[in-house]
């Protein structure tokens, strides 16, 4: 279980550094503009932390991209935003 959580944690880190460097930020400036610790990266690779759902949002917002991606569940990187109602953020049924 603890090597699959790390494999999971080091793919998340993966794309989070893809996709920021996809966008042209850099990791420092990304975790600030989410206002996350800048050890997070860190943590996550070398302490096997586990990030909360939260900071996994704020990251996926600020990337553009979806939680689903940045866990490795999709290889789509956009986000199915006609599977979201905002205005009252309910989901369609599909």
């Amino acid at each position: 279980k603890g090597a699959k959580c790390l494999m999971q944690n080091l793919q998340m880190t993966e794309r989070i550094k893809l996709r920021a460097k996809q966008k042209g930020i850099s990791i420092k400036y990304l975790l600030e503009k989410c206002g996350i610790n800048k050890g997070f990266i860190y943590d996550i690779e070398k302490q096997n932390k586990i990030p909360s759902v939260d900071k996994i949002e704020r990251i996926a917002d600020c990337l553009d991209c979806s939680v689903d991606y940045l866990l490795g569940r999709t290889d789509v990187i956009e986000i199915n935003s006609s599977a979201v109602n905002t205005e009252n953020n309910n989901f369609k049924v599909l």
